[in-house]
């Protein structure tokens, strides 16, 4: 599921709440927590590298000026923004839903090195994996906490997808107000 949501372009994958979930129940299942990392940090990087791999080949030409969803100004904002911000952006990106999905075929739209793309590529999958498996690890410990898995899975998805929700409202009126000046 890592690799699909960030290397085949399916933006809805549950990604955050399946390693915190694969973490929690790493003991359960019998596995080590040490493979779970490795496995989800893996899956994360090469379906990123997959995604940059599709937007280097293909990304220039689905940008449109007049695309409802992959308009040519957005490409020309990611530009802006990887030279502004640089290869960090990808780090943090990783932990931001949707946006995880859509980051490494705008980079490799935008033309990043890959040399480049991949370092931060493997920093911020190796984070991730780290990160999120051992909070899912050790907050399985607490007892409230295990036996409400499902709950705390959707709680997650809530939560992350928040941020994502306001910055289309945002960008949406700031859309309309420029089309519609008062």
């Amino acid at each position: 599921m890592i690799f699909i949501e960030t290397g085949l372009l399916f933006p809805f994958l549950p990604g955050d709440s399946l390693i915190f979930t694969a973490g929690l129940l790493s003991t359960q299942l019998g596995l080590p927590l040490w493979a779970v990392i490795v496995t989800v940090a893996i899956a994360a990087v090469v379906g990123d590298s997959m995604g940059y791999w599709i937007g280097h080949r293909f990304g220039r030409k689905l940008f449109k000026a007049d695309a409802r969803i992959l308009k040519l100004r957005y490409l020309e904002r990611a530009d802006e923004f990887f030279v502004k911000y640089g290869p960090h952006a990808l780090v943090l990106a990783r932990f931001v839903p949707i946006v995880r999905t859509f980051i490494p075929p705008v980079v490799g739209a935008s033309r990043m090195h890959y040399g480049r793309f991949i370092l931060w590529n493997a920093i911020g999958g190796v984070l991730w994996a780290v990160l999120l498996g051992i909070a899912g690890y050790f907050l399985g410990q607490i007892p409230i906490i295990a036996d409400n898995v499902e709950l705390i899975a959707i709680g997650i998805v809530v939560v992350s997808v928040v941020p994502i929700a306001i910055a289309i409202i945002r960008e949406r009126r700031r859309d309309r107000r420029a089309k519609d000046p008062v």
